[in-house]
């Protein structure tokens, strides 16, 4: 019996693999998520380090030795690798907090402290003392010697204006919003803050989207501070969570100030608290996590100063405003400047040339698709004439491209044409690493959108040589001091590349395996690092060039283009502070896009924040909960609520503060404003164009006589005008009542084809062919007989048609009647006489098809009454509306045996029948040829030039005036869409917890399964509190209970077989009854919510827990990864979800000791390398 045989078999029964079989070809999606980075790990490793006056034990040393020079890098992906994505990586964004747990190099996020990169490892060293001594001397001298010079004076580098701005404002007691690019030193703001609270003897709480990044300020601020006066707090760590200076998760104080909204109570945890400072708070526009930021600052007590760290946004005045509103006094800070400028290039197959002209401000016209196929068909005709090459060479090109000329020229390429040109630019890996390297802009992040495709560009790159012999050993010995300390997580696949310099970052990997890539890049020892979108968020990887492979990236719905904002944070990560004069970035020609489309998501501008605002189930019970229902005896009176919890109307004052609530009041009032100018615009512009006003002009320009003569005839024009309208009138009343008996007609005969004709509301002529079925009367439909006559929609208000100036009664032929039709594009329409244009002889035989069959006409009238009603109005008239609605797959044929109308001819009309419908057609005809000749009379006049300049006029007005009610209708229109968000949701969510009796919504009691759901962290907290009180739970194992746990965390996880491994493991029986048995009470819950309206996800998914049953059974990395369908770090990711779960479940408050214990056991079984949280 082999090996692998007996592995198999000295495995619980339940562990057996089952073979995973997918499909070998997929898409790849690789979508943009918040920060990820990590710690240096402990590796004694390092040959030498610069001493430090101050001992620091518990900092993580490096794997290299410090004087390891960074030296230049290249990396280039080739679009191929794009196409090999797989649809399974649009995961990878989430990657990125699941990968929190690992301790490791993390920097500030988006905007990393390169500020303090950039001094020399003594000025670190001697910060401490700096901080130190300001408190002594606060302590001595008191608190108002703080200002910002003296802040200033912690750092041996001159702070920047906005850096120095945001202190102002800060020592003047208001918030801060501060808005600046990447790399600019935001950080520096919050920590000279917290330098001023500290020697105030008062505390500052910093929180991060990330367990990562809070894991790396907390080792930052203690070495600024010292590490008695830092602590943190996270959902799985507590260290020193009294100190001045905590760090923390957004969660986490999201779920203090639940305790005591609006109040300050040392049960809030916020006792003696001045400042919080909100890092990467445009992540409020994250759709899954940004309400936590907006609840922080609703719920943040009005004392508390804020200071809030953002990305470059578009509407930073917006975020300002709003917190001033709801929170006090705030100052916004902003910046547009980058400390190390970017420089931005495209890369083609044969060069490496400027994005941008000289300005910066317009594509550089060597990039035109235009002058790209000319130079590639002069690349084709030098390769074949090496004079003709040498000679271009010395001489070069003076062909001139005129802008217009090229706009002009490029409209004249077919689609084949432009990607015929875009096809043979697109460059190989090696093309563009070999223009980096010339001209010295590495290191490079490489951005590509596809795991699959970093993994192959590495693997392309395997063969070439990017580091020296020196390097290469320093590398060498490196990996194996990683694989003696972390055997199971060194990355093979990935080994041979990373010996020449080139590797991978992506979800995919073990988080211990891209940690030690991040610590290799940043000493200089990797050259190129093939990224997925996810590094852009968060990792300290400053590189010289950030090369982006490409523009777009799939998505369920196909390709989509990337963001001007996700564009410009993958930029940001080029430019290394205090080593570049300049960062480069370097866009590549795809199949897909070309340095057009680079330029216009370039200059598209920023993107706003927007709210994401939405009622979860913690949200709402943490608000509204009062009174336990059960008071054990075991609780104290300080274990109470603070509160009794808010009433509902006290609620929505708080939910209704919501930042999606500000823009849109700010919005409204400007709409109202808006439209408000408008209608005063109109009415000074109509009152310009009235006959009057017309009128007085004419007087003013004309000679008397002229005057005169145009005047009369003007007068003329109008009489003859009104009895041309009369005449219309007539001839409009004389078709319907032409009609009218045509159609009854057809009631009891064929089904004849007619055309109805309508203008949509851009003013376009539509005309549809349609089979006549009936008049609603008539028809055997009671459905919708009984919506026309009751619904106030259908009303036909013919009482209203004026009656014609000749004393002719016109009411009787002008009362319309509804009809209905089915039209040749199976949509049945419901209309007036108003829209049939034309009514033609054939038509449908109303005929059994066969002896005994039913009637066509009785057959669609069944068809038709079986549909749902919802009729969409196409136009609209005062002699009724024309509707429609879609047909049916059982009417679809019908609809096909309607002709088209070039078909018929005028012959075919049978309303040329009607005499008296073609006489009033003559009349009206006569007397508009007299109101033609009239007009033709008076342009001979002698006046009529100056008279034509004055109507000319009146018209310009009057299509001003018709944008002006356009432009207004539209803002009415948006008005009305405007609604206050989130208590809607508020309200539906609550519905849902007083059903499942785990708050009273009435009485604000809160029941046992609301206190466990109020208590949690999860999506669906409601959900998981249902799981984890039921005691069916209480048979399981610790292993079992992991793997069912599993299964309410394993979102987003997916298989992603490659070459032959296609195994996971299968749960065991036991699991998969519980599972099965917990899915009964999840399509209940489910049932409830869609009652409701709620939309929260209940995860339930079993696919994965045997993988999690064999790790909590004790198996090895290595035999779990044999062959295994998953990605190292998908697994890793699901293993971290699992054990935080569980480790939250000891910490509630009703649960089953047993259950306590069994979860505590698991985690602690499962918390081990190369996944363990703290390992290294």
């Amino acid at each position: 019996m082999n090996m692998m045989a007996q592995e198999i078999l000295s495995l619980p029964p339940s562990l057996t693999r089952l073979p995973y079989l997918i499909p070998t070809s997929f898409t790849s999606l690789s979508l943009s998520h918040p920060l990820i980075r990590f710690q240096p790990l402990r590796f004694s490793l390092r040959c030498s380090n610069a001493l430090k006056p101050r001992a620091s034990s518990k900092s993580p040393s490096s794997f290299f030795h410090a004087g390891s020079q960074l030296s230049e890098d290249a990396e280039q992906e080739e679009d191929d690798y794009e196409e090999e994505e797989d649809e399974d990586d649009d995961d990878d964004d989430v990657a990125a907090d699941d990968y929190d747990d690992v301790s490791g190099f993390v920097s500030d996020g988006v905007e990393e402290s390169d500020v303090f990169e950039a001094e020399t490892t003594r000025q670190e060293a001697f910060k401490w003392q700096r901080v130190e001594k300001l408190c002594n001397e606060v302590r001595e001298f008191g608190e108002e010697i703080i200002d910002v010079d003296e802040l200033a004076s912690v750092y041996d580098f001159r702070i920047d204006k906005f850096q120095r701005l945001a202190v102002q404002a800060f020592l003047r007691g208001s918030s801060v919003v501060v808005s600046a690019p990447t790399s600019s030193g935001k950080t520096l703001i919050a920590e000279a803050a917290g330098v001023a609270t500290v020697a105030r003897g008062r505390r500052i709480f910093y929180t991060t989207p990330l367990k990562a990044l809070s894991n790396q300020k907390f080792r930052e601020f203690r070495e600024t501070f010292g590490e008695s006066y830092v602590g943190l707090l996270t959902g799985d760590s507590a260290v020193n969570k009294d100190a001045q200076v905590l760090v923390m998760t957004t969660e986490i104080l999201r779920n203090m100030l639940y305790q005591s909204v609006g109040n300050v109570s040392s049960g809030s945890g916020l006792f003696h608290v001045d400042v919080i400072v909100l890092d990467e708070v445009h992540y409020l526009s994250d759709i899954s996590r940004g309400t936590v930021w907006e609840e922080i600052v609703i719920y943040c007590p009005k004392e508390v100063q804020l200071i809030c760290l953002s990305a470059t946004v578009a509407n930073p005045d917006e975020l300002a405003g709003w917190i001033g509103q709801i929170h006090g006094k705030t100052e916004l800070v902003t910046s547009s400047k980058r400390p190390v400028p970017l420089t931005w290039h495209f890369s083609t197959k044969t060069s490496l040339l400027p994005l941008l002209d000289e300005s910066g401000t317009r594509m550089n016209r060597k990039l035109s698709l235009n002058y790209l196929q000319l130079q590639t068909s002069r690349f084709k005709s030098y390769k074949d004439d090496g004079t003709t090459r040498r000679k271009s060479r010395k001489h070069g090109t003076h062909t001139s491209y005129d802008s217009d000329d090229l706009m002009s020229e490029q409209r004249s390429l077919s689609k084949n044409d432009i990607n015929a040109i875009r096809r043979s630019q697109v460059p190989q890996v090696t093309d563009t690493l070999w223009h980096l390297q010339e001209r010295s802009m590495l290191p490079a992040i490489w951005f590509i959108f596809s795991r699959k495709g970093c993994d192959a560009a590495v693997q392309y790159l395997e063969d070439s040589k990017l580091l020296d012999e020196c390097e290469a050993s320093e590398v060498e010995l490196a990996l194996k001091r990683f694989r003696v300390q972390y055997p199971d997580a060194v990355r093979e696949i990935a080994v041979k590349g990373l010996l020449q310099g080139v590797a991978a970052h992506h979800a995919g990997c073990l988080p211990l395996w891209k940690a030690f890539i991040e610590e290799l890049f940043q000493r200089g020892l990797v050259k190129v690092v093939f990224a997925t979108e996810t590094l852009a968020a968060g990792i300290n990887m400053p590189a010289r060039t950030s090369v982006i492979s490409s523009l777009s990236k799939r998505s369920d719905s196909g390709r989509i283009q990337l963001s001007s904002n996700e564009l410009l944070q993958m930029a940001g990560r080029a430019g290394r502070r205090g080593t570049d004069k300049s960062g480069h970035v370097v866009l590549v020609q795809t199949p897909y896009e070309g340095a057009e489309e680079c330029c216009k998501i370039l200059f598209s501008g920023l993107q706003p924040l927007v709210s994401q605002f939405t009622a979860s189930y913690g949200m709402v019970l943490n608000l509204l909960s009062g009174v336990k229902a059960i008071h054990r005896s075991n609780e104290s009176d300080d274990t109470r609520p603070h509160s009794s919890g808010k009433t509902l109307e006290e609620a929505k004052k708080l939910v209704e503060q919501s930042f999606g609530n500000y823009v849109s009041s700010n919005v409204m009032q400007a709409a109202k404003e808006e439209i408000a100018r408008i209608d005063k615009e109109i009415k000074l512009l109509t009152s310009e164009i009235t006959d009057e006003a017309i009128d007085r002009k004419s007087r003013k320009l004309l000679s008397q006589a002229d005057y005169k003569e145009i005047a009369e005839l003007q007068e003329d024009l109008r009489a003859e005008k009104r009895v041309r309208m009369e005449l219309r009138k007539q001839m409009e009343s004389k078709r319907i009542s032409s009609l009218k008996p045509i159609l009854e007609e057809s009631e009891s005969g064929h089904l004849p084809f007619l055309c109805l004709q309508y203008n949509d509301s851009d003013g376009v002529e539509h005309s549809v062919p349609a089979v006549f079925l009936g008049k609603v009367d008539s028809l055997d439909a009671s459905k919708l007989k009984n919506m026309v006559s009751t619904d106030d929609s259908f009303a036909l208000n013919v009482v209203d048609a004026e009656p014609s100036e000749s004393g002719s009664d016109l009411c009787e032929d002008l009362e319309p009647s509804y009809h209905v039709a089915l039209g040749s594009d199976n949509s049945w329409y419901l209309f007036t006489e108003k829209w049939i244009k034309a009514v033609y002889r054939t038509g449908f035989p109303n005929l059994p098809l066969a002896q005994g069959d039913v009637l066509p006409r009785e057959i669609m009238s069944t068809l038709l009454d079986k549909e749902a009603m919802k009729w969409d109005k196409l136009a609209h008239s005062e002699l009724g509306g024309l509707w429609v609605m879609e047909g049916s797959l059982e009417t679809w044929s019908w609809s096909l045996n309607v002709p088209v109308l070039s078909s018929f001819s005028e012959e075919d009309e049978l309303l040329q029948n009607s005499q008296a419908y073609r006489g009033a057609i003559e009349k009206y005809k006569d007397q508009r040829n007299k109101v033609s000749r009239l007009k033709k009379k008076i342009s001979r006049t002698d006046g009529f030039r100056e008279y034509k300049k004055i109507i000319d006029s009146a018209k310009f007005t009057e299509d001003k005036i018709k944008r002006l009610k356009t432009r207004s209708k539209r803002l009415i229109n948006r008005i009305e869409q405007i609604e206050p968000s989130g208590w809607k949701e508020f309200l539906q969510v609550s519905n849902v917890i007083h059903e499942t009796r785990a708050l009273d919504i009435n009485t604000h009691v809160i029941f046992p399964l609301g206190e466990t759901a109020a208590a949690i962290r999860g999506e669906n907290e409601l959900w998981l509190a249902m799981v984890l009180r039921n005691k069916i739970l209480l048979e399981l194992k610790p292993a079992e209970l992991a793997a069912v746990s599993a299964s309410l965390v394993s979102e987003g996880i997916k298989l992603r077989p490659w070459k032959n491994n296609s195994y996971i493991y299968e749960p065991s029986t036991t699991v998969t009854n519980i599972i099965d048995f917990l899915d009964d009470q999840r399509s209940a819950l489910l049932e409830i919510q869609e009652k409701h309206g709620v939309t929260i996800p209940c995860s339930l998914d079993s696919q994965f827990s045997g993988m999690v049953e064999a790790w909590a059974s004790g198996l090895t990395w290595r035999e779990i990864m044999m062959d295994c369908a998953m990605d190292e770090g998908d697994l890793a990711r699901l293993l971290r979800r699992t054990i935080d779960l569980l480790a939250q479940i000891p910490k509630l408050h009703d649960i089953d000791p047993l259950l306590q214990r069994n979860a505590l056991a698991a985690a602690d079984v499962m918390d081990r390398p190369p996944i363990s949280e703290l390992a290294g």
